[in-house]
């Protein structure tokens, strides 16, 4: 098994097909993403799980901690991205966590899983409990080498340096 656990971990679909539906049927079965070690592995299965269709369409009725992969156009009810497994390898192996990827594409919207790694690893500057927080640290970093006796108001400061950043869920980006 690979390093997969982090990302995958919760990950899940049911997996059924067009054909049973159409038919009244909703058989099918869950699979979580984390037993199999890549997309093929997960192919077969869906395959043998329903082999006595032939050429089937698969139709993923339900799927559960995917948001990430939902929000990058990688699942959805008719479809599910080859790609799923090696962008969960990246994630894991990125050093971040999956919420930070997920708090990234609600500040950006609609963007590509490399222009979201890329944006990641470039602009990312953790997680805080508010704007007055993460504008506190920005300014206490030795970059500005503010003297300790200089008062500041951080909720004013916020307001106005907040206009070149993104945050979302106590997670900051720089825009």
């Amino acid at each position: 098994m690979t390093n997969l656990r982090n990302c995958l971990d919760t990950a899940s679909i049911y997996c059924g097909t067009y054909a049973k539906y159409n038919n009244g049927s909703l058989y099918g079965k869950c699979l979580n993403l984390v037993d199999y070690s890549d997309y093929d592995e997960l192919l077969e299965v869906m395959r043998e799980l329903h082999k006595d269709e032939h050429d089937c369409e698969f139709m993923y009725q339900d799927f559960e901690g995917c948001e990430l992969f939902e929000k990058l156009g990688l699942i959805s009810q008719c479809h599910l991205s080859p790609e799923i497994y090696e962008i969960a390898q990246q994630i894991d192996d990125s050093g971040y966590d999956l919420e930070v990827f997920i708090a990234c594409v609600d500040c950006l919207g609609k963007i590509d899983f490399q222009s979201l790694y890329e944006y990641v690893n470039n602009f990312y500057y953790g997680e805080y409990e508010s704007n007055e927080d993460f504008v506190q640290w920005l300014y206490e970093d030795d970059t500005f080498n503010i003297p300790n006796w200089v008062v500041i108001d951080w909720s004013a400061t916020a307001r106005s340096i907040m206009f070149d950043y993104f945050e979302s869920n106590g997670h900051y980006f720089r825009s």
